[in-house]
């Protein structure tokens, strides 16, 4: 498997992040299974979040590491400050809070990599980024960096930060797909537009993609006459995903991959480093995503992928 560097992180983060927002109490031993199954690939990287499935999967996490001993191998990409029903969380108080409690059920005293899981445009960049560097200061998180953000306001934070020397945003976590977003997912969600990714190219800031395969979009299950899962509708249907999922078909047809894999192989050969954040649940899965990391685009390939020639 092919590995990144992100500044502020210690070890080399692989392409493939294990996605974990499933991962409950429940179903332990499948998690365990999966994420044995996925170190076993190459992989040493996980996605979670103060709010997934209400704290489990940062329970889980912290449980698995603990009866295999395997902390030191693996890269934790955890997020907090999540919006709640009263509004935005991105505070001082809120990152201090978030960042306690996934250090307790993760039990690690160390977080490799730590994301702001959403933005409040009305708190200024100086208190995040100030708020952020006393754990960095204090050896409690490695690199910073921010999911569903706008390239503007990380530019922003960044400027600030190099201006005061401080650590500033060493990555970032929007989604990026073949399939185009018609509106976000969730409210307050970010996708890589065109302008994003030339933000991205320019900078050389490593993007760790959410919803790298579209949420199934290129599985071959879906037609646009089918219209049960109305998340998808909303937003992946469109006439220029329609194509798109043809041309994956297409060219997976020359190199001996399915649509999925093209999909896949779309995000991971963008012009700045990338990870893809994978929901792989089965074998079958995950060797697929295994294969998918593996295939090489060239930029006509990619160009015509995303409609471009």
């Amino acid at each position: 498997m092919d590995y990144i560097q992100i500044e502020g992180c210690e070890k080399p983060v692989s392409r493939l992040m294990k996605g974990t927002d499933y991962f409950r109490h429940d179903t332990y031993e499948k998690a365990a299974a999966n994420f044995d199954a996925y170190l076993a690939i190459g992989g040493n990287s996980l996605d979670s979040a103060h709010i997934y499935c209400g704290g489990e999967s940062e329970e889980v996490i912290g449980r698995y590491m603990k009866e295999r001993g395997n902390r030191d191998q693996i890269v934790i990409l955890t997020k907090g400050a999540h919006h709640d029903s009263n509004g935005p969380r991105v505070s001082k108080a809120h990152i201090d809070h978030d960042l306690q409690i996934s250090l307790e059920r993760l039990q690690t005293n160390f977080i490799d990599l730590y994301g702001l899981h959403r933005d409040d445009p009305n708190t200024p960049v100086e208190v995040i980024i100030d708020a952020l560097n006393r754990h960095v200061a204090e050896g409690t998180v490695g690199a910073i960096g921010v999911s569903n953000w706008t390239w503007q306001r990380i530019e922003e934070a960044n400027r600030y930060a190099k201006n005061n020397g401080l650590r500033g945003f060493t990555f970032s976590s929007p989604n990026l797909s073949l399939a185009k977003a018609n509106e976000p997912f969730w409210a307050g969600c970010v996708s890589a537009d065109e302008e994003t990714i030339a933000w991205h190219e320019k900078e050389q800031l490593p993007l760790l993609s959410w919803s790298s395969q579209a949420r199934g979009f290129f599985t071959g299950r879906f037609t646009p006459e089918d219209r049960s899962n109305a998340d998808l509708v909303r937003v992946f249907y469109s006439d220029n995903n329609w194509e798109r999922l043809e041309r994956a078909r297409k060219l997976g047809e020359d190199k001996g991959a399915t649509a999925i894999e093209i999909a896949l192989a779309y995000v991971l050969n963008q012009s700045f480093p990338t990870c893809a954040l994978i929901g792989a649940q089965s074998e079958a899965e995950l060797k697929s995503c295994d294969k998918g990391s593996r295939i090489k685009l060239t930029k006509e390939e990619m160009d015509w992928l995303d409609l471009k020639a």
